[in-house]
């Protein structure tokens, strides 16, 4: 006998494997989306909450840094933008979602 016929005889007599539970698949994705979820997204929704919460504290006189990295002093709220100071005579509106950070609180 030829070895091909050998090893067709053999791949003829072995049985399929048994399929693996489908419970244990579900269970594993489960399991993934749940890791990735207290990893990633969570983490992420409390920062954008603690930024919400800062950007309605904020107030006249605050000095803040922008997305950009310019720091300035807001001299005025809009509903959708603040108006800060960034030197003497120099103003710029920046949106309120660019505003990063407080560095320091008036008075």
């Amino acid at each position: 006998m030829s070895l091909l016929a050998v090893e067709s005889a053999v791949l003829a007599q072995a049985q399929p494997a048994a399929p693996a539970g489908g419970m244990g698949q579900i269970i594993f994705l489960v399991l993934m989306f749940a890791a990735m979820y207290f990893l990633m997204i969570a983490p992420q929704r409390k920062k954008q909450k603690e930024h919400a919460k800062m950007l309605e504290a904020l107030s006249t006189g605050d000095e803040v840094v922008t997305a950009g990295g310019i720091y300035g002093e807001i001299t005025n709220k809009k509903d959708d933008r603040f108006v800060i100071r960034i030197a003497e005579g120099t103003k710029i509106e920046v949106g309120k979602a660019f505003i990063h950070a407080l560095v320091k609180k008036a008075g």
